[in-house]
């Protein structure tokens, strides 16, 4: 059901607000520090405000995806130039996760290069999920589109939550991608939800997309039956050969705009900056972080994109006073 005109649809989840475009639009445009206020006043009702959630994410099968996402290096549709990989052997992906536990990482994301996956692979991620969960970490897949049974079969492993991007707006969706629509999207997260599997969508700022498609896009995730526990608000990185490779950067004020939007509309989600922090400077994460966000991915890379280094990030975190997430246990166990 589109929600691009300000339709005000009733949701399942009792008690929860239904936002309207229209409403959300106000809230973006008021005056800065206004916004910035609600926002961190809502975060604080939800969030100690000087805890960030540290993430590490880790590319399990890299290139060859069928799918012509215009902001992707892994696009076989385009001339990137990056090598296609096959799914990584089980024990090494336990091993990086280690790795990234002793690092200070809570919650580990492994992601493939699919449109969804095969059957023969599903025995070897299910293998990744178990082994994961048992370093006591909280477990995060992205692997393209899923079926009801293959969500099952995921949530039976124990899997935390899995990751299924919106991207977009519904109406700017397939000026990026074409291969499947943003029907399909809202679909898998279904499937995902309907399995028990908490669920992490967000989107991509930098598209060539308009304020209101950004708006739309956190309207539509808002009034999912259920929020996402976890946006991930992503700022174009321009991949040289896809796409989107000369698109022009995100005015830092917008973004950070849309995270104090984001925050207000889902109070109790991890909001969490992704991509492209590598060119956003220290005073604009900073905002970001007054305005609601609450998680980062850590490590030198993100899939095949950079990521400011551990050394960085610490740095950052001295001057703002900022300290990681405690982890917090999931309430239930992977069944045997």
């Amino acid at each position: 059901m589109s929600i691009e005109y300000g339709a005000n649809p009733a949701r399942s989840g009792a008690g929860e607000t239904c936002w309207s475009l229209v409403e959300a639009k106000k809230i973006y445009n008021l005056p800065f520090n206004d916004l910035l206020f609600r926002a961190q006043t809502v975060h604080r009702t939800h969030f100690d405000p000087n805890a960030v959630q540290m993430s590490r994410l880790l590319s399990i099968k890299t290139g060859g995806c069928a799918e012509d996402c215009g902001y992707c290096s892994q696009s076989a549709h385009y001339p990137t130039g990056l090598k296609a990989s096959k799914l990584m052997e089980v024990e090494r992906v336990i091993a990086e996760a280690r790795k990234a536990k002793d690092g200070g990482a809570t919650r580990y994301c492994m992601g493939a290069a699919w449109r969804s996956p095969k059957e023969r692979d599903m025995e070897a991620i299910v293998a990744m999920v178990r082994g994961v969960k048992a370093l006591g970490m909280e477990t995060c897949m992205t692997l393209g589109m899923l079926s009801p049974a293959q969500s099952e079969r995921l949530a039976h492993a124990g899997l935390d939550y899995y990751n299924h991007n919106v991207d977009t707006s519904e109406r700017y969706y397939r000026e990026i991608i074409t291969t499947r629509t943003f029907a399909d999207r809202l679909e898998t997260l279904d499937n995902v939800r309907g399995a028990g599997i908490k669920v992490c969508a967000g989107g991509i700022l930098g598209m060539g997309e308009t304020v209101d498609d950004r708006i739309s896009m956190l309207v539509t995730l808002a009034n999912l039956p259920a929020a996402p526990e976890s946006v991930p608000i992503n700022m174009l990185i321009p991949i040289p050969g896809s796409k989107l490779a000369d698109a022009p950067p995100v005015d830092p004020i917008d973004f950070v705009r849309t995270i104090a939007l984001a925050r207000i509309l889902m109070p109790q989600s991890h909001l969490r900056l992704s991509a492209g922090r590598t060119d956003m400077s220290d005073e604009m994460q900073a905002l970001c972080f007054f305005a609601g966000a609450n998680s980062i991915f850590v490590g030198e890379t993100l899939l095949t994109a950079d990521n400011p280094g551990e050394d960085h990030d610490a740095a950052l975190f001295r001057r703002l006073g900022l300290e990681p997430m405690a982890f917090q246990p999931a309430e239930t166990e992977p069944a045997e």
